[in-house]
């Protein structure tokens, strides 16, 4: 069987490079651009540059939540969040001001701080991964894995048990999670070469 994708245009993510790693892998893939699509679809992405507010701000506008909160807690449809997409996951956002999140994930997205001068802030670029739980998108890999970061912020879950991985970037930082059926990553496996789609393979072995 294969897996049908959708990927939530909902104004704030690199839509194609998200699809072109999907289909890669064998995956159809669906921009989908009302939330009524999202029953049409096995898998759910959420990818997302830019800020917390603005993000959430779309997914309101654009009548996401609740078809969302339906597919994903509800019915237990398989979620990707990415980048961004993981940051909206949380309680509250502090970028520009507070803002609610889902609060799928309790916890805060606050912005990452160093006390190493030397450490640039935004972190862009490659860095390892230490993996907490060898389940779920780290299937199979127990080792250091290394993916591409974009950010400023990081989301701080309020339970430790739903980190899968750490990164770190001047301080340690959570670089993905997993509650359930949810999945969610700080980093862009999309743009992480073999490393990213071996994740992205393990997230279309993931069923509801």
């Amino acid at each position: 069987m294969i897996t049908d994708i959708g990927i939530i245009d909902y104004g704030m993510g690199n839509l194609r490079s998200v699809a072109n790693g999907f289909e890669s892998l064998g995956a159809t893939t669906r921009v989908l651009k009302t939330p009524s699509q999202l029953s049409s679809v096995s898998h759910i992405v959420l990818p997302g540059v830019g800020a917390f507010g603005d993000g959430m701000k779309n997914l309101n506008a654009g009548g996401w939540v609740e078809s969302l909160t339906e597919e994903v807690i509800r019915k237990g449809k398989p979620f990707l969040g990415l980048c961004l997409g993981m940051q909206l996951l949380a309680t509250t956002g502090t970028e520009y001001g507070n803002h609610d999140g889902l609060n799928w994930i309790p916890g805060t997205v606050l912005r990452l701080q160093s006390t190493d001068s030397t450490i640039r802030i935004p972190h862009i670029g490659w860095n390892d991964v230490e993996i907490v739980q060898t389940e779920g998108l780290y299937a199979g890999q127990s080792k250091p894995m290394t993916f591409y970061f974009v950010h400023s912020y990081v989301f701080q879950p309020t339970s430790t048990d739903v980190i899968t991985g750490i990164c770190e970037h001047g301080v340690k930082f959570v670089a993905s999670v997993q509650q359930n059926n949810v999945h969610a990553t700080q980093f862009h496996p999309e743009k992480s070469q073999k490393a990213g789609l071996a994740l992205l393979k393990n997230f279309l072995a993931i069923k509801a």
